[in-house]
């Protein structure tokens, strides 16, 4: 099954773990677009065509958003929240992927509707192979739900 036409709104601030998540990507065969957001702000500006991203199709949303918790401008629960709060995007496939392991945050996660929540391994090999799934269930073997406007 072809995944290339899903689009992956990687929401990450640290330069280093996009090209880390863009190399384990590779390295896995996922060749789908991946959108980068280097902030909470950008997230919404790309997800509610916005700001930079004004005129941007809305109906065209990506099939998976990984969200990191600690980003500039709005952290990553606020993103979220924002998400689950609009009709357009409640149903978006939202993974947060983040260093922490605090159970407040994943709690916080889990009540605020998040789909996932996956601690970043450390170490590569552990990346690589957390990636290698992450991209095999979300984007292959996950149904996700029909833009809203075609449920009826």
């Amino acid at each position: 099954m072809s995944t290339a036409n899903k689009t992956i709104l990687l929401v990450e601030d640290n330069s280093a773990d996009v090209l880390l998540m863009k190399h384990a990507f590779k390295l896995n065969r996922i060749e789908n677009e991946v959108v980068v957001a280097s902030d909470g702000a950008e997230a919404l500006d790309y997800l509610f065509a916005t700001g930079a991203h004004a005129g941007r199709e809305t109906l065209a949303l990506p099939a998976l958003v990984l969200l990191d918790l600690n980003l500039p401008k709005v952290n990553g629960l606020e993103v979220l929240q924002r998400i689950r709060a609009d009709s357009r995007t409640k149903l978006l496939p939202v993974v947060i992927l983040t260093t922490s392991a605090a159970e407040r945050d994943v709690l916080a996660g889990y009540a605020l509707g998040v789909n996932s929540y996956l601690q970043k391994p450390v170490d590569f090999e552990r990346f690589n192979d957390a990636m290698r799934q992450l991209g095999s269930y979300w984007l292959v073997l996950n149904v996700s739900p029909p833009p809203l406007q075609e449920l009826g």
